[in-house]
C-alpha cells in the first residue's frame, strides 16, 4: 500500500498494489511516484501523480521467471536489476530458470541495454558448516554455487554519474558482491570479491561506499570510477557523505551489549570517535546543513554535531526492530516509521545538506542516483 499523509498525518490517498512486500518506489523531482510490481504475466511501472491519480507508465520486457529485485529513476529512463522470482513467488522448491541481470531503459519501456551477471562461487573465511564426516565438527565451508540469487537487503542499486554498483547475493548466506557497471554501455567494469553484504552509500562522482558487516566482516571500502578500491576502514555503519566528501555515521554491529559508536572514517583509513550508541536497532541517519546528523535509536531521537558531540533530543521507553530512515524536512521537522506509526519532530536542526549521500537513499526521494 501507497499512503500520501500530511504533517499533521491526515491521510491524502491511498493505493493498493499486489506483489511481496519489498518496498519498490521512487519518487521524481516533479512529484511522480512510480511503483514497480508485477502485473499479469510482466512487471509494471506504474507512475501516481501527486493528487494519487495515475500517470505514465512503462512495462519494460522481461522473462516469465523475472521479478524485479530493484530499480532507479533516471532522468530519462530507469535502470532495473532483475532476478528470478523467489521460490515463494514461484509456489515451488524448483531451482531458478533465469540468471541475474541489469538493464537500462527508456521511459517508455524501451531496452537500451542488458547485462548479464555472473555472481560464480562463493566463499568467505568466516562461513562454517557442520561436517558430518567429522562428526559434527565445524569446518571452512568450501566455495558453493549459490542456488538463488536475490539482490542485497541494503542499497542494492546505486547510479553516480556513469557508474552503476549493483549488488547481487547468494539468497540463502548473504554473500554477495558488488558489480560496477557503465551507465552508457552495461559494460562491466569490475566487481568486488565475495563477501557479506552490508550497508553502501554514493560517495561521489562515480563513487561508492560498499560495507561489509558480519561472519567476522566488519568494514568499510571506498571505490573509484575504475572500480578499485582506493580507502577501507575498519567500520561498518550508515554512512553519510557531506559535500566535502567527509564520511560519518553511527556503526552498526550485530553485537550486544552495544559496542557501537558514531564514526567519522578519515582519509588516511583510521577512525574518529565520537559518541558511544546504546541499543541495537537504527534508522538510517540524515545531516543538516551544519553538518548535525539526526537518528533514531533505541528509543530516542539522537543528534551528533560537527565536533562530534552527542545530544539527545527525544526519549520514551521504544524498542520496537522495524525503524524507517529519519527524513529531514522543511522548518527542522524529522519524521521517523516505527512499525505502523509514524512519528514527527520539531527540532532546531536546519535544511538538509548538499551532498552525495545526506541521508538514506541519498535525497528526500528515495531515488538514490547521483547525476
Amino acid at each position: 500500500m501507497i499512503t500520501r499523509v500530511d504533517l499533521s498525518g491526515k491521510v491524502a490517498w491511498q493505493r493498493t498494489y499486489p506483489g511481496t512486500g519489498r518496498p519498490q518506489s521512487r519518487l521524481s523531482t516533479e512529484g511522480t511516484l512510480w511503483v514497480a510490481y508485477p502485473d499479469g504475466d510482466g512487471r509494471l511501472l506504474d507512475g501516481v501523480l501527486p493528487d494519487g491519480s495515475t500517470g505514465p507508465t512503462a512495462r519494460p520486457e522481461c522473462g516469465p521467471d523475472e521479478e524485479i529485485g530493484a530499480f532507479v529513476l533516471l532522468n530519462d529512463g530507469f535502470v532495473i536489476s532483475w532476478v528470478s522470482a523467489s521460490r515463494r513467488a514461484r509456489g515451488d522448491r524448483s531451482r531458478p530458470t533465469s540468471e541475474p541481470r541489469v538493464a537500462r531503459y527508456t521511459r517508455d519501456g524501451e531496452c537500451l541495454w542488458s547485462a548479464p551477471i555472473v555472481l560464480g562461487a562463493v566463499s568467505f573465511p568466516g562461513v562454517v558448516e557442520m561436517g558430518v564426516r567429522t562428526g559434527w565438527e565445524i569446518q571452512p565451508r568450501k566455495p558453493w554455487v549459490p542456488e538463488e540469487i536475490g539482490v542485497d537487503h541494503w542499497e542494492p542499486l546505486l547510479v553516480s554519474a556513469d557508474r552503476v554498483a549493483a549488488t547481487f547475493t547468494d539468497a540463502r548466506g548473504g554473500i554477495g558482491r558488488t558489480f560496477f557497471l557503465n551507465l552508457d554501455s552495461g559494460e562491466t567494469v569490475s566487481a568486488t570479491s565475495p563477501a557479506p553484504t552490508g550497508r553502501k552509500a554514493i560517495a561521489g562522482p562515480g563513487q561508492f561506499l560498499i560495507g561489509s558487516q558480519g561472519y567476522g566482516a566488519f568494514t568499510t571500502g571506498r571505490f573509484g570510477r575504475d572500480g578499485a578500491e582506493t580507502a577501507r576502514w575498519a567500520s561498518h555503519g550508515a554512512m553519510l557523505v557531506d559535500r566535502n566528501g567527509r564520511v560519518s555515521g553511527p556503526e552498526l554491529e550485530n553485537h550486544l551489549p552495544s559496542r557501537s559508536r558514531f564514526r567519522r572514517l578519515a582519509p588516511d583509513n583510521t577512525l574518529v570517535d565520537g559518541p558511544a550508541l546504546t541499543g541495537y536497532y537504527t534508522s538510517h541517519p540524515a545531516m543538516d546543513c551544519e553538518g548535525t546528523t539526526v537518528f533514531w535509536r533505541d528509543g530516542k531521537l539522537l543528534a551528533v554535531d560537527t565536533d562530534l558531540a552527542g545530544h539527545e533530543l527525544f526519549a520514551m521507553d521504544d524498542s520496537r526492530a522495524v525503524i524507517g530512515r529519519a527524513l529531514l524536512l522543511s522548518a527542522g521537522n524529522v519524521a521517523i516509521s516505527l512499525d505502523n506509526e509514524v512519528l514527527v519532530f520539531r527540532t532546531p536542526l536546519g535544511p538538509l545538506a548538499e551532498g552525495p549521500w545526506t541521508c538514506g537513499e541519498g535525497n528526500l526521494q528515495g531515488n538514490p542516483l547521483l547525476s
